[in-house]
């Protein structure tokens, strides 16, 4: 989740909620990469999942990270809540149940982000080693059960956890129990920005089926593919999910901010200090809402800031797009997604295939799939086939785009490298967590342990 903001700005009307997003365009040859990704905390030895406090700790974790890489510490009162980069290229943070983040930093190609994932582990490999740390990369915890789950002293999160029971069944286990990989990418204009996320979208489903990682909670199979996929079905359906009016042939900044300002708030910061808002919407705030609770009432862009990054559609829309239909996964999932969507968002040929690919799936086709991913996956239904054909055929978009960018290593090599564990999988017909079941009805004699020496970081 993102580093809250301090922006004191007014907000003089709800144009100004509008041109915040607008100022996101930027031209193509200034478009970024920023890859996102969680891993679960666990002691090798036991297996159990690392506290905040103590000498082995999350917070020992950062602490360390800090004094290895020189970033400054992100504060919350007195504890260490995260780490940024001095020139804001960059952050650490921690998720409610202690799930460790690198938000890396806007990078011209794919390649980049593969140094900076690798150096990003490997200092992070120094600190944790002699703390008997070690880390999984997979879409949920496998094995802890929410009250073995630990909590992080984040005051945005004390809020969520006491709000989040009252507007969904899976909320709890949203925060605590699940792990992404996520994608930002640029837009040029309003135009540019309703084709991308229009197609992502659409295909974010598809995301959820070829990343699904997540089949084990508290030690054994829970029906599930990707059971993160399944959570997001009924979190907070009022800011998470499916958008109707992405659909829309002329949807723009407009149509998401007054979306955005009838979202129940989570709080606003004042000196420090995190008010609980989840009683209003932005739109009443801004009406002047909480003139009788708080002196310094009246809303400003940094109060926007934070509202944008608690909502939680499938496709995120701020100054950029977030594609957050991924669970997390080992190394070559974390590159892989963010050369999924660069290649079919960064080329335009490979932009107008996958429109002509999606243009007339409905917003009820695409609910529907959203609805059968979570169990089904690559083999869910769609217009009398299933998903793998689909995905055939938009992998070999995003080939293209790839391919057209001409971003090379130094060995020659395009970024559709990046795509292999795709490509295999789409050879052999099963996701991760397909292969995961059948590791656990097989060799691993029905136990779970086996996975974290398996996907440990």
């Amino acid at each position: 989740m993102a580093r809250d903001t301090s922006d004191h700005t007014p907000i003089g009307s709800i144009g100004d909620l509008i041109d915040h997003l607008a100022t996101g365009c930027k031209p193509e040859a200034n478009f970024r990469v920023g890859t996102e990704h969680e891993k679960f905390a666990f002691f090798r030895d036991s297996h159990a999942p690392v506290p905040y406090f103590g000498e082995a700790s999350i917070s020992a974790l950062l602490n360390g990270m800090r004094d290895a890489q020189g970033w400054g510490s992100i504060m919350d009162g007195e504890n260490i809540i995260g780490l940024a980069e001095p020139y804001g290229m960059g952050a650490i943070s921690i998720e409610p149940g202690g799930q460790f983040e690198l938000s890396g930093a806007p990078l011209q190609n794919l390649h980049q982000t593969y140094e900076e994932t690798r150096e990003h582990l490997t200092i992070l490999k120094t600190i944790a080693e002699p703390l008997g740390i070690r880390f999984l990369g997979l879409g949920g915890s496998p094995k802890w059960s929410f009250e073995e789950t630990p909590r992080m002293p984040k005051s945005r999160y004390a809020i969520m956890t006491r709000y989040m029971p009252k507007v969904g069944r899976h909320g709890l286990d949203m925060m605590y129990r699940t792990s992404t990989i996520q994608v930002n990418l640029d837009f040029s204009s309003e135009n540019d920005m309703r084709r991308k996320m229009q197609v992502s979208m659409k295909l974010q489903s598809l995301a959820t089926a070829l990343f699904a990682s997540s089949p084990f909670t508290e030690g054994k199979p829970n029906g599930y593919l990707s059971w993160r996929g399944e959570i997001w079905r009924d979190t907070d359906n009022a800011r998470a999910g499916l958008l109707p009016f992405v659909f829309k042939p002329d949807f723009g900044f407009a149509d998401y901010v007054n979306w955005a300002l009838d979202v129940p708030m989570y709080f606003v910061v004042r000196d420090g200090k995190y008010h609980d808002c989840t009683h209003i919407n932005f739109r009443q705030a801004l009406d002047g809402a909480l003139k009788s609770e708080i002196a310094d009432w009246q809303p400003n862009m940094g109060d926007w800031a934070n509202h944008l990054s608690t909502l939680f559609p499938d496709v995120r829309l701020k100054r950029f797009l977030e594609m957050r239909g991924a669970d997390g996964g080992p190394l070559s999932r974390i590159l892989a997604l963010p050369a999924f969507w660069v290649g079919l968002l960064y080329d335009a040929e490979a932009l107008s295939a996958a429109e002509t690919l999606t243009r007339d799936w409905s917003c009820d086709e695409v609910r529907a799939l959203r609805d059968a991913v979570p169990v089904q996956g690559l083999n869910a239904p769609f217009r009398g086939g299933k998903l793998i054909d689909i995905a055939q055929d938009v992998l070999r978009i995003s080939r293209l785009g790839l391919r057209n960018r001409a971003q090379k290593n130094v060995g020659g090599e395009d970024e559709d490298v990046f795509l292999a564990p795709l490509d295999e999988m789409l050879v052999k017909g099963t996701t991760l967590a397909e292969d995961l079941l059948a590791q656990y009805r097989g060799p691993w004699g029905g136990s779970g342990d086996p996975v974290f020496s398996a996907f440990q970081f």
